[in-house]
């Protein structure tokens, strides 16, 4: 059995039902952790249908903290699930912002990890990052 991804009458991802199970708990919490809706629809009936601006939305909110993370367990954790809405997000032809504003220093810190993690370049972690989601891609059926 598998579900489907849909933007309008395109199929994104055609997983099999655990792999979509594990993914739309993953955007649960990665929606309360943004405060943001994905955009990514119920799953009903082996079907959910991703709204597109509120994708782009969440995928360039979900950059932006991910390039922020300091913490390298957490970086670890959210790096599978970046790639995975990464390749959603090519396969839907929503071009993302890998350089948003909102990298800008806050100044809060929150989960700071001691010692901290090591921070490599804006191009370097795009770069490692757009590999990612390249290999992740082969194994994401649509």
């Amino acid at each position: 059995m598998s579900q489907y991804y849909d933007m309008g009458d395109q199929t994104l991802w055609n997983p099999s039902n655990g792999a979509s199970r594990l993914f739309m708990s993953q955007v649960s919490v990665y929606q309360a952790e943004l405060g943001l809706p994905s955009g990514i629809g119920p799953m009903q009936a082996d079907e959910c249908q991703i709204d597109p601006r509120a994708f782009k939305a969440f995928v360039d909110a979900l950059l932006a903290w991910h390039r922020r993370m300091s913490h390298a367990v957490m970086a670890a954790l959210s790096e599978g699930f970046v790639a995975t809405v990464l390749v959603l997000a090519g396969r839907a032809g929503i071009e993302v912002n890998w350089h948003p504003a909102a990298l800008a220093e806050s100044g809060e810190l929150k989960d700071v990890q001691v010692p901290p993690a090591p921070h490599s370049s804006e191009g370097a972690w795009a770069a490692a990052l757009r590999q990612k989601s390249r290999e992740l891609a082969r194994f994401m059926a649509s």
